[in-house]
């Protein structure tokens, strides 16, 4: 259940009010102190690097393969997919940015090789035009 903070602007009292969404969205009920109603307050969550997992390396930390390889690490984890014929999505940055350009090129020069169903229609189209 989410937690809502609340800060006095009389006194700098801080109150955390437990409390389904639900609850919180039909009736927010404000939260009084010093007689005047308490401000929503959004307290800091530390901020440093080294404690968000996905800012680093830390979403290693104790990873093992599914036959129990140590992949904490990676460099051990690049290790263990080359050496099992494995890649991650990252491995085709280039690949898929060569497509893009192969597709960019051909959608402004219709050069390229592909046949598309624009073209099929367009050369039947034709086609039709030349019998009648």
């Amino acid at each position: 259940m989410p937690t809502y903070s609340f800060r006095c602007a009389k006194c700098e009292r801080t109150v955390d009010v437990v409390r389904p969404i639900r609850e919180h969205l039909a009736n927010p009920r404000p939260i009084y102190c010093c007689l005047t109603e308490m401000d929503r307050y959004f307290p800091p969550t530390g901020g440093r690097a080294i404690d968000n997992a996905l800012a680093g390396d830390r979403h290693y930390d104790g990873l093992r393969a599914t036959d129990g390889t140590d992949i904490s690490s990676r460099s051990k984890h690049r290790e263990y997919m080359r050496r099992n014929g494995l890649t991650t999505a990252d491995d085709f940055k280039d690949t898929w940015a060569k497509a893009q350009a192969a597709r960019d090129e051909y959608r402004t020069t219709g050069k390229g090789g592909a046949i598309t169903r624009n073209d099929i229609a367009e050369t039947i189209a034709r086609m039709k035009g030349a019998q009648g």
